[in-house]
């Protein structure tokens, strides 16, 4: 019969075998890649336009305007990494819509968040509307003014609030802040729009602005930022290849990246920043997401209440038949029915509206 001492060493031996294997495998582990604990599957994609897929023709029947499709760069980067998608973004969303709309769907079990917002709160649509149109007829230098004050006095604040929340709700998730193409490429292939060169150049240089004050935000919050505008370079209105949408039928297509921009653009860029090994090909991961769309809408439509309550903020194609359009025709001397007089007269004005800006900008 052993001693009790003898019993006491082999269980301790025991013990310590049995540790000092556990070391081993774990120091396996680690040296193979494999994580300890498996990484969880839950992903919630929030933001606007950008991110729900507008643009891209094909969305999911959810009972909303959100225009969420399966071609937009959450629903491919889910299906290519193996993620369980929610999908929040939706068309039309502000800072405060994602606070009181999409936050909902996020967890301590949450372990992948995306977001694009500001576009909204600095009123891009409507800044694209007033540029589009010859500048007879609006001020692009104007709206371009306003939403740059925007950007740079207030969306700050507003994107570091909506990261705290986003951070206390999803306490573990890796959260991927997502920027924004420059749209434009110093040309104007569109018969029925007005942007001259440099308004081109500067709405690129408001693009740049909010992804600028975004990935600066987005630092502050620990969370990692995405830019987009050297993947889409060569991709933008009126290029060869286009991966944004000019002026498009219907027009809420418009200014938006297309299949091929949340494809080969966004999906490429945003990857990753997950992390992940990549389980299907980009070719497989289409299929697969396609194929999803019915339980992305299943999913949507349980937050189809609070979604609806979101006013999609929408591009409008000039239109030189309403009252306001003739009587600044009158004003401007412009013959409505002559497309020459039309254009002459818009020349005539930016240069009149670029001069003016120059002579009060800071020296």
């Amino acid at each position: 019969m052993k001693s009790s001492r003898s019993v006491m060493s082999s269980t301790r031996r025991r013990a310590l075998e049995a540790g000092l294997c556990a070391l081993i495998g774990a120091g396996a582990a680690l040296a193979l890649g494999a994580p300890a604990v498996a990484a969880g599957t839950g992903y919630v994609a929030l933001g606007d336009s950008y991110s729900s897929g507008t643009g891209t023709r094909t969305y999911i029947s959810d009972g909303t305007s959100c225009q969420r499709s399966v071609y937009a760069y959450p629903s491919l980067d889910a299906s290519a990494l193996g993620l369980a998608l929610s999908f929040r973004a939706c068309s039309g969303a502000t800072v405060a819509d994602v606070t009181n709309t999409q936050l909902s769907a996020l967890s301590s079990t949450t372990a992948y968040v995306t977001i694009s917002v500001g576009g909204n709160d600095a009123g891009f649509a409507s800044v694209l509307t007033s540029c589009a149109q010859p500048s007879w007829l609006s001020n692009c230098n104007g709206a371009i003014d306003t939403a740059q004050g925007t950007i740079t006095n207030t969306i700050p604040g507003r994107l570091a609030t909506l990261y705290s929340s986003i951070r206390a709700k999803a306490p573990n998730a890796r959260v991927i802040v997502v920027g924004y193409p420059r749209i434009f490429n110093g040309e104007d292939c569109n018969a029925f729009t007005w942007f001259s060169p440099t308004e081109e150049s500067r709405l690129n240089a408001t693009a740049d602005l909010l992804n600028a004050k975004t990935a600066t935000a987005a630092s502050n919050a620990g969370f990692t930022f995405v830019n987009p505008t050297s993947k889409f370079v060569g991709h933008a209105v009126c290029d060869n290849v286009e991966w944004l949408n000019g002026l498009s039928n219907p027009v809420g297509e418009s200014y938006h990246p297309n299949i091929a921009g949340h494809r080969d653009g966004y999906a490429v860029v945003t990857k990753p920043a997950f992390g992940l090994a990549l389980t299907l090909s980009a070719s497989q991961a289409e299929t697969k997401a396609v194929a999803s769309a019915d339980a992305l809408a299943r999913d949507a439509r349980r937050y189809a209440a609070v979604d609806r309550t979101i006013t999609p903020e929408r591009f409008v194609a000039p239109d030189l038949t309403t009252p306001a359009a003739r009587a600044a025709a009158a004003r401007a001397g412009v013959d409505l029915s002559s497309r020459a007089s039309i254009d002459t007269a818009d020349r005539l004005y930016s240069a009149r509206q670029d001069a003016a800006r120059r002579s009060v900008a800071p020296r």
